[in-house]
């Protein structure tokens, strides 16, 4: 296992939920010198100096500052979230027999991945202090719950085609009749307070299990949450070792694509557009914003379909990305994703400059997909923008699959981004340092 690959497991491991993939991402920029930044406080900017900043705990944009004046942003775009399960506010579902947790799904998930396997809580508590209110992340280091499957004996009809009742089907087993009122008491113990100081929570289920490398030569690699932190995790590599940009390079990693980014800490938010206006005006050049967007480069960096080893038919017939055969890039006619030929061609140069491979997607034309942060993240800071991802197998899955070789691919190809400089020359021509 490189150690690209122990890296990244080593942060989805941590990442249980969006909350813990900001702070894992906090620690690492504070390794590597970056300074954090208050929303609510002043910023003084220095030129060659890297910061972050986040906005509810689970979204965090992170810039470095070239030396020089600047033309433009080179941004990175990516999401914390995954499809989860949400625990409601009154927990406890219990009989004489049994305590479940009462959840709800968060996005779109395979429900059936769900099953039998073993789950934990993880999130954020909100605790009475005498001051106000503080934010305490818990995770649950332990086997805690359980989805059970119906014996095929009672439902035979469960590999023909079953529909999941998410008020019914779904809900996890926390223990036997005598876990009432255990719950609540866990968290606060967890959270280091008193059940009573508790005032508010956002609490999910994840999935226990490493993340592995396997195949006849180790060529794929499974974990929880590939999509997105995968990608995550890429950009923030990617920034950290790009210590020289001619442009202002950002790693933007927000939350809530999976239900449509329409939060204050999503791509349908001022998140992104008020940091670069705040940087822009730090660097004195505010009144020249409109035309450092022109000379900017976003890439939206959500996983894309690999071509499915038993169910080829789904592909389109000339876009079948494969695992490790690199970075993929993801058209739509219906801008679905953002990518159109001029931003295609700046970012085929740039993966070749870092000598990655490439490949294209599309969906089949009678098959509609899903969509990505990009288009959103446009109608607030617009900008040429390319739609990519690395090609994954059982997408929305509790345990996806990848390639092992691809994280490095976009590694080194998102590091070419932040060094890079746009300028738009007009009439469809730029000039691509």
């Amino acid at each position: 296992m490189n150690q690209t690959i122990k890296d990244l497991f080593s942060f989805i491991q941590a990442a249980k939920t969006p909350f813990h993939a900001v702070a894992e991402a906090k620690k690492l920029l504070l390794e590597a010198g970056f300074a954090a930044l208050n929303e609510a406080d002043e910023w003084n900017l220095l030129p060659g100096h890297a910061y972050f900043t986040d906005r509810n705990g689970s979204a965090l944009i992170a810039f470095r500052l070239p030396e020089n004046e600047p033309d433009g942003f080179q941004i990175v775009a990516s999401h914390s979230d995954s499809p989860s399960f949400k625990i409601k506010e009154n927990a406890e579902l219990a009989s004489d027999v049994y305590v479940r947790l009462n959840v709800e799904p968060y996005g779109g998930m395979i429900c059936s991945s769900w099953f039998d396997r073993p789950l934990s809580v993880a999130g954020r508590v909100l605790v009475k202090t005498e001051t106000g209110v503080e934010t305490r992340l818990i995770s649950f280091d332990k086997d805690l719950l359980m989805i059970p499957n119906v014996a095929i004996h009672m439902n035979r009809s469960v590999n023909s085609g079953y529909a999941y009742n998410m008020a019914v089907d779904m809900m996890p087993l926390f223990g036997d009749g005598n876990a009432k009122g255990a719950f609540k008491k866990l968290v606060a113990e967890e959270a280091g307070c008193a059940a009573d100081d508790i005032l508010g929570n956002d609490l999910f289920l994840y999935n226990r299990m490493p993340g592995t490398e396997w195949g006849e030569a180790n060529e794929f690699i499974s974990a929880p949450r590939l999509d997105d932190l995968e990608c995550a995790f890429s950009s923030l590599s990617a920034l950290i070792s790009a210590d020289n940009p001619r442009s202002v390079a950002v790693a933007a990693i927000l939350d809530n694509e999976e239900v449509g980014s329409g939060t204050k800490q999503g791509a349908d938010s001022d998140f992104l557009p008020s940091v670069l206006h705040r940087v822009a005006a730090a660097l004195g050049k505010e009144a020249d914003f409109t035309r450092m967007t022109a000379n900017s480069f976003m890439v939206s960096a959500d996983n894309a379909h690999a071509v499915h080893p038993n169910h080829p038919e789904y592909a389109d017939p000339t876009h079948r990305p494969a695992m490790n055969g690199g970075i993929v890039i993801k058209f739509n006619a219906n801008q679905k994703y953002t990518t159109d030929g001029v931003s295609n061609a700046l970012f085929e140069i740039l993966c070749k400059r870092a000598c990655v491979p490439y490949q294209f997607f599309a969906n089949r034309s009678d098959l509609p997909g899903g969509s990505t942060l990009g288009n959103i993240s446009n109608t607030h800071v617009s900008m040429n923008t390319v739609d990519i991802g690395l090609p994954q197998l059982a997408m929305h899955s509790a345990y996806e699959t990848a390639g092992a070789k691809d994280p490095d691919f976009l590694i080194a190809a998102l590091k070419e981004v932040f060094l890079a400089s746009v300028k738009a020359k007009g009439n469809g021509s730029y000039t691509l340092l």
